[in-house]
């Protein structure tokens, strides 16, 4: 495997033995057009306004010089420092395909990842275990990636187990596991493990306390939260013998959460609710729901919630989903979203496809639209096809589309302040009339 040759701390450091400041990947680096494969065909971007190409070769190498210190800087003593860097190939890794450039350093950054997981703090596992799912969505679901989760599998477990870790690392590290473990794993057993060590997390939100009528263990909800939406997205691949399993497991025992005073955490079970009343229709037709009557009721109390203790924000968010999970329970309806990325469209038309779409852009943010557009894995999940590839003449086409619009924008200003300018100049006269 190849190794940079800058390694150690010599080039890390100034004078004085200070760790140098680590120049963070930005927007601006993001703006690099640095593709690998098809990606540069697909993003009209590769060409500048005025029409020459820019020569992407010399941008990928600046980029990957850049990179390669980032993947040094995890290494180094400053916890400030290693977190600024992990942070930086957070931005890169989910704003360009770099499949090449991690498969020579992927044990590289699998060792580094491990090591900021077992020995850093709160915010540098948070920002490990987000580069470790990013690490994952580019090698997409092949020998490299099973390799990676064979690593950092039992080290994630072991921190969403662990009672004295920090809530927030805790809840980073189960949102990867669930991620990676389902781009990874063909091995059963092992979707099956990952998915107990979820439940015995979010299954201890079903506990009440005694003399409140919140869910117990307040300070633990944003885990049971994640842990939740995790275990709901391997629903998703579960065989349908272990999702029936799954669904008398749990059918009945979710509704408890709906009366949780966190708002996200009621439309995280009012979503996993309406997931699984969507799979057990699939697996049985004729599937029957004893207290269908006062679980609607209380979906239909959510959807018009009008409670003044709570903030306008979260009961318009809340309102808002409670109206599609009703509708989901009640009818077998899902109200379809079209995503739009380049010149293609996708349709959400199920709450799977929803569940799986919502993980994927929470981590990828708004790079989500770009590797829709150029991942081959994103791409076999939602059943996209191969990556579109757009030729030069097309890119071109849809540049001037653009500039042409922007022309006629500016002559419909002009002219709109032509007229203003005309009716001011009559009211002028008229005004001078009248005082005359």
């Amino acid at each position: 495997m190849p190794k940079s040759k800058k390694r150690g701390s010599n080039h890390q450091r100034e004078a004085g033995g200070q760790p140098r400041n680590v120049q963070p990947f930005s927007d601006e680096d993001a703006s690099i057009e640095t593709m690998s494969h098809c990606s540069g065909f697909s993003d009209p971007a590769s060409f500048t306004e005025d029409g020459p190409e820019v020569d992407e070769e010399a941008t990928q190498e600046d980029l990957e010089y850049k990179l390669k210190g980032f993947i040094d800087l995890t290494l180094d003593k400053s916890a400030k420092t290693r977190q600024a860097a992990l942070e930086s190939l957070k931005n890169a890794f989910s704003s360009k395909i770099l499949y090449e450039f991690i498969m020579e350093r992927r044990m590289t950054l699998t060792d580094s990842i491990e090591r900021c997981i077992k020995k850093g703090k709160s915010d540098e596992q948070c920002a490990a275990a987000g580069l470790a799912c990013l690490l994952c969505v580019q090698l997409g679901s092949g020998i490299e990636s099973e390799e990676i989760f064979k690593t950092l599998g039992p080290v994630l477990k072991k921190i969403v187990c662990d009672g004295a870790a920090s809530i927030q690392a805790r809840q980073a590290c189960a949102t990867c596991l669930g991620i990676c473990c389902f781009i990874v794993t063909d091995d059963i057993t092992e979707l099956f493990s990952t998915m107990e060590c979820l439940e015995n997390i979010f299954t201890k939100a079903y506990q009440r306390d005694r003399d409140t009528n919140g869910v117990s263990g307040t300070h633990n909800i944003v885990l049971h939260i994640s842990a939740l939406l995790a275990w709901t997205l391997l629903l998703t691949i579960c065989p349908m013998n272990e999702v029936k399993k799954k669904i008398e497991m749990h059918l009945y025992k979710l509704p408890s959460l709906l009366s949780c005073d966190d708002v996200n955490m009621r439309i995280a079970a009012g979503e996993t609710l309406a997931l699984l009343f969507e799979l057990a229709r699939e697996t049985d037709a004729d599937f029957f729901y004893e207290d269908m009557e006062p679980l609607t009721e209380k979906l239909r109390a959510l959807a018009t919630d009008g409670n003044k203790h709570r903030a306008k924000v979260d009961k318009r968010k809340q309102r808002s989903v409670f109206r599609d999970v009703l509708r989901a329970v009640e009818e077998r309806d899902f109200p379809t979203e079209t995503v739009k990325f380049g010149p293609e469209r996708m349709y959400i038309d199920c709450w799977v496809k929803k569940q799986t779409y919502d993980t994927f852009k929470e981590i990828l943010g708004s790079g989500m639209q770009y590797h829709l557009q150029s991942n081959e894995f994103l791409r076999n999940v939602f059943e996209l096809g191969p990556p579109v590839m757009l030729d030069a003449a097309t890119l071109k086409t849809m540049k001037i589309s653009r500039f042409e619009r922007h022309l006629y924008n500016s002559a419909a200003f002009k002219a709109r302040t032509k007229a203003r300018s005309k009716c001011r100049d009559k009211r002028a006269d008229m005004d001078e009339e009248n005082s005359a």
